[in-house]
């Protein structure tokens, strides 16, 4: 199967994490998945669902362009890297062709970044991803979720919803996000890098 490359959302499964901070990434590829369908020239096919590690689409993103794999693991976030795996392994996806979408309590709700390799900053899918991978060098876009108000519980407000009030800065940032994705596809690392970081709503 000729593909791009594979860009990963990170979350947890199941209704009671719908639209919660940690699953910022899951939003991501619905985000995709949505302005796919909107575009006259891109196809989306679902790969597997359901029973699996992982739901998996093949999807365009870019015209023109071979499609890239879309994933949401259904493995819970802290064992994220298994399915990360299966589909690397069954698809031959290397890691360098990889774009893993999650929250990061380290930056502010609107701001986002884009790298290349590092580590996990505490942050438990990543950190089984590079695990089961071997290797740290895969891309991340970093989804600003920021931090708890003053004496929160970080459990808590990552587990927690984004609020009625945040809507519309999310929305922003998985626009922007896809625009960023689609820099990356097409123009590469640093062209990609400096659209996410520049992003201001």
């Amino acid at each position: 199967m000729n593909i791009s490359g594979l860009i990963i959302g990170l979350g947890n499964p199941g209704r009671e994490y719908d639209r919660t901070r940690h699953n910022f990434g899951f939003m991501f590829i619905d985000a995709l998945l949505e302005e796919a369908q909107r575009n006259p020239f891109a196809r989306c096919e679902q790969l597997s669902g359901g029973k699996k590690k992982y739901d998996l689409w093949r999807c365009d993103i870019v015209e023109g362009q071979a499609p890239w794999l879309l994933a949401k693991p259904q493995t819970f976030m802290n064992l994220s890297g298994e399915a990360v795996l299966a589909i690397a392994s069954f698809y031959r996806v290397k890691p360098a062709a990889m774009v893993v979408a999650h929250d990061e309590l380290d930056l502010p709700l609107g701001r986002m970044r884009f790298k290349m390799g590092g580590g996990n900053a505490g942050h438990n899918g990543l950190k089984s991803i590079t695990q089961c991978l071997g290797t740290p060098d895969f891309h991340r876009l970093r989804l600003g979720i920021g931090k708890p108000p003053a004496g929160g519980e970080t459990t808590g407000w990552v587990l927690g919803r984004f609020s009625q009030s945040d809507t519309a800065m999310v929305d922003a940032v998985l626009e922007a996000a896809i625009q960023g994705i689609r820099t990356f596809a097409t123009e590469g690392d640093v062209a990609a890098t400096q659209y996410i970081n520049a992003f201001r709503p």
